[in-house]
């Protein structure tokens, strides 16, 4: 697709650097975002190419404007391009949810810090840990904390001098045990901090410290014969197996791995990322993302891993994956997809939790197109008053051009979906002319006459492209077959969109925005898309044959080989006398050739 004039002194003026190039439309509004090694490599790509699919076409097709910014390197335009689409979020990009709607894990950086659940990041109030993709998780985890370690949740200054001044008292916290009270330095700061350093373990997916401290004082209490203090830390330790328990532990020796892998259908890509620290799992997500140009497998992912990096705040430096992304521009990472061994069971593990969310996704999308299509078809059930589901519908139409060539079409519908493979054309065989009554009455009992030869279900309903003439011919039909009562028949007008019923003479009127009136509209123009197809091939077909079957000398056995092989009379004239010899001989087409200069 050629690039409007003013967008083309545009593209001259891109530099050959890498950059990041925004395109607007005739509203002025960013419709998508693009890096590139090559800015104006890449940026004419999108108008010289052929092979475009129809969205990037119409993507092009709406380009009015282009704006760039030169970057230093393939990775600054790899996070320019991530920070512009969350803030512009344009049409034509695919898109992730915006990380500011996780929660965070904070702990303070106060004296006798706290830690906090929040969503806002403000920079010098402490240590962020997060963000959570699943908020219940993250509580079980604020739970845990606040079982194991008595930490203070009031929100005063508790420096030396507002301690030693006694400006504070202790809460009901410190009655119920939550906390001993540093407010009135009834805990000694010392202490405190090795809480907060185990909490940082933990919070850190390594539990190794936490359970040697509780262990080790489990044993101290139980030698000095304190079992009541000693049962208490056995119930903290079993608490830190509990939920050691419930997480997912991989190989001890995996730390600090990133795990990508993506599965995709026709509108949508699915992807799973796993957070692995310290032999566990600490964090899982799984999103699905909308395609918006076809994009492939390996680009989605790309640009996935770079969102989700950013989101979760990952700074490992492996990161596996189940599809290759060599444009990945993470200096210092190792991108790998491993084939074998425990790295490959967590790249499997990854894949399971992708295609059941695939999976999961079809299925609801199914479910949703079933539980439309009964709604569509009670509708038709109420408007037409009928006494069972139409689940068979079958719609007939005539066509003809100046009565030569009269066909007919049938399209049949199950469950209010097209079945293409129960799709019939018919040869008008017993009427002469352009008679639309006639034929309606031949086609409609050849298909309910070869249903009731072959056993076959009938439709609960039929439709006749057509008024009341048509309409009283099916009905004809039908009672001679002795089919009447047994199926629903009506005929639809295309003028006013009336809907005739047998033995009424006023046409039923449904609301123009009832589904059965789109359906049954849908019907008419399949049946007669169906019908004009097959039609302008038959009378095309013949106008060709009659061509050719005029020469004088070429009989129907030769019109018909070089028809089939070449497709049309205009191709046939192309022919160079050698190429007519070597298809049909030296005599037959000398006969061609005369034939064709005569009739220029």
């Amino acid at each position: 697709m050629a690039a409007k004039d003013h967008l083309q002194e545009q593209i001259r003026q891109l530099p050959h650097r890498p950059g990041v190039y925004k395109y607007f439309d005739v509203t002025d509004t960013i419709i998508y975002v693009g890096k590139a090694i090559d800015l104006r490599k890449r940026v004419s790509s999108y108008f010289t190419k052929q092979d475009h699919n129809k969205k990037t076409q119409q993507l092009v097709k709406n380009i009015n404007r282009i704006e760039f910014t030169i970057v230093d390197s393939e990775s600054d335009a790899f996070l320019l391009e991530n920070n512009l689409i969350k803030q512009h979020q344009p049409k034509y990009n695919i898109l992730l949810k915006d990380g500011k709607t996780y929660p965070y894990l904070l702990l303070t950086n106060e004296r006798f810090p706290r830690l906090i659940p929040t969503r806002n990041k403000k920079p010098g109030d402490g240590r962020y840990y997060g963000p959570y993709a699943n908020v219940t998780g993250m509580n079980l985890l604020l739970e845990l904390i606040r079982a194991l370690y008595p930490l203070r949740t009031c929100t005063y200054n508790l420096s030396p001098q507002n301690v030693e001044a006694g400006k504070f008292k202790v809460c009901l916290e410190y009655h119920l045990g939550n906390c001993k009270g540093p407010c009135e330095g009834l805990q000694d700061e010392e202490t405190y901090n090795q809480y907060i350093q185990q909490i940082r373990q933990i919070l850190n997916g390594d539990l190794r410290l936490p359970k040697q401290y509780f262990r080790e004082k489990m044993m101290q209490a139980a030698q000095e014969q304190q079992y009541e203090l000693a049962h208490q830390l056995k119930q903290k330790l079993d608490k830190l197996d509990e939920f050691q328990s419930k997480s997912t532990i991989v190989n001890a020796s995996l730390s600090n791995i990133d795990v990508f892998s993506i599965a995709s259908n026709e509108k949508s890509a699915f992807i799973n990322y796993l957070k692995v620290m310290n032999g566990s799992i600490i964090l899982t997500q799984s999103v699905e993302v909308q395609k918006k140009l076809d994009e492939p497998d390996d680009e989605i992912l790309t640009s996935m891993i770079m969102q989700m990096r950013q989101e979760f705040e990952s700074q490992s430096k492996e990161i596996l994956t189940n599809v290759a992304t060599p444009t990945l521009p993470l200096p210092g990472v190792a991108v790998t997809q491993p084939q074998i061994g425990d790295k490959r069971k967590l790249m499997e593990l990854s894949l399971k939790n992708v295609l059941y969310l695939r999976k999961e996704k079809e299925s609801m999308n199914d479910r949703s197109k079933d539980l439309n299509e009964v709604r569509i078809m009670e509708t038709i059930k109420k408007d037409l008053r009928l006494t069972e589901l139409p689940k068979h519908i079958e719609c007939f139409d005539n066509s003809n051009f100046q009565g030569d060539n009269p066909v007919a079409a049938m399209v049949c519908f199950r469950n209010a979906r097209p079945s293409k493979k129960d799709y019939r054309h018919y040869h008008i065989k017993t009427v002469i002319g352009p008679n639309d009554f006639d034929s309606m009455y031949e086609v409609v009992t050849r298909r309910y006459r070869r249903l009731i030869d072959e056993g076959a279900s009938l439709p609960q309903l039929v439709i006749v492209d057509g008024g009341k003439g048509q309409l009283g011919m099916a009905v004809k039909a039908l009672k001679d077959l002795n089919l009447w009562g047994q199926m629903a028949v009506i005929g639809i007008a295309k003028r006013l969109e009336e809907i005739y019923v047998p033995n009424d003479p006023l046409p039923l009127y449904i609301d123009k925005k009832s589904e059965s009136l789109r359906l049954f509209q849908r019907m008419r123009d399949e049946v007669h898309r169906f019908g004009i197809t097959f039609h302008r091939s038959r009378r095309d077909a013949a106008t060709l044959k009659t061509e050719l079957t005029d020469v004088k000398g070429l009989g129907p056995v030769t019109a018909d080989k070089l028809l089939t092989k070449f497709k049309s009379v205009k191709k046939i004239k192309e022919l160079s006398e050698t190429e007519l010899v070597a298809e049909v001989g030296k005599a037959k087409a000398r006969i061609l050739l005369d034939y064709f200069t005569q009739s220029e």
